[in-house]
């Protein structure tokens, strides 16, 4: 639950900045991969929460789990990027989802516990 409230905190921060700097365009990319942001951080730290009391094997699964959301969440940025290029800037929208992923993931451990 914690993940998400700093994830909503940050999209709203980083769309916020990539509107008042590329204007209306940035609104859509920066709410939409903030929010997709939010959700891959929020499954990631569930699944290290379920596997940190665990065994090595099962904290490498949570830890396998979460990189494999990352990764995910990449792969559906360039699929935006490169289908609705107009809707999806690369610029507004690869910072929408770093802005809120990087913090957050700095965050993970931390929430994890």
């Amino acid at each position: 639950m914690t993940a998400v409230l700093w994830g909503v905190g940050l999209t709203a921060l980083v769309t916020t900045i990539l509107t008042l700097i590329w204007g209306q365009a940035a609104l859509l990319p920066g709410l939409a991969f903030g929010g997709l942001a939010t959700v891959i951080q929020a499954i990631a730290v569930l699944a290290l929460r379920q596997a940190w009391r665990g065994d090595t094997a099962a904290l490498l699964k949570g830890f396998g789990k979460g990189i494999g959301l990352r990764l995910l969440g990449i792969v559906l940025l360039g699929l935006a990027i490169g289908f609705a290029r107009t809707a999806f800037p690369p610029l507004p929208s690869a910072l929408g989802f770093l802005g809120v992923l990087l913090p957050l993931l700095f965050l993970e451990v931390r929430l994890a516990r």
